[in-house]
C-alpha cells in the first residue's frame, strides 16, 4: 500500500473539501512532492508572465490548485502555498 498520496484542494473553493480530489499515490516522498511541484508549476505557466511576484502570487492563492501530501512518513513535507512564492519571485525576476 502506497504511503503518500497526493490530494488536491482549490483554493477558489478554499476550505470546501467537496472540491478535494486524489491526484494519485507515490512510493516515495520524492515523488510526491515532485507531482505537487507539477501542478503549482502548470497553473503558474498559463498566468501573465508580465506580473509582479505579489500579483502572481495573489493570483495562485485565489485560483490555483493547492497540492498536499498524506503520509505517515513525518519527514515528507511540502507546502504548495511556500513553493509558489517561491516560484513566483524566480519567475518574476
Amino acid at each position: 500500500m502506497p504511503r503518500y498520496s497526493v490530494f488536491i484542494d482549490d483554493n477558489f473553493h478554499y476550505m470546501d473539501e467537496s472540491e478535494r480530489y486524489k491526484h494519485g499515490d507515490f512510493e516515495d516522498c520524492r515523488g510526491a512532492i515532485e507531482a505537487c511541484k507539477g501542478i503549482v508549476n502548470r497553473f503558474l505557466a498559463k498566468c501573465t508572465p508580465t506580473r509582479t511576484s505579489e500579483e502572481l502570487y495573489k493570483e495562485y492563492t485565489t485560483f490555483g490548485e493547492d497540492p498536499w501530501i498524506a503520509t505517515d512518513d513525518p519527514d515528507c513535507k511540502f507546502s504548495a502555498w511556500d513553493y509558489a512564492k517561491q516560484r513566483c519571485h524566480e519567475l518574476s525576476s
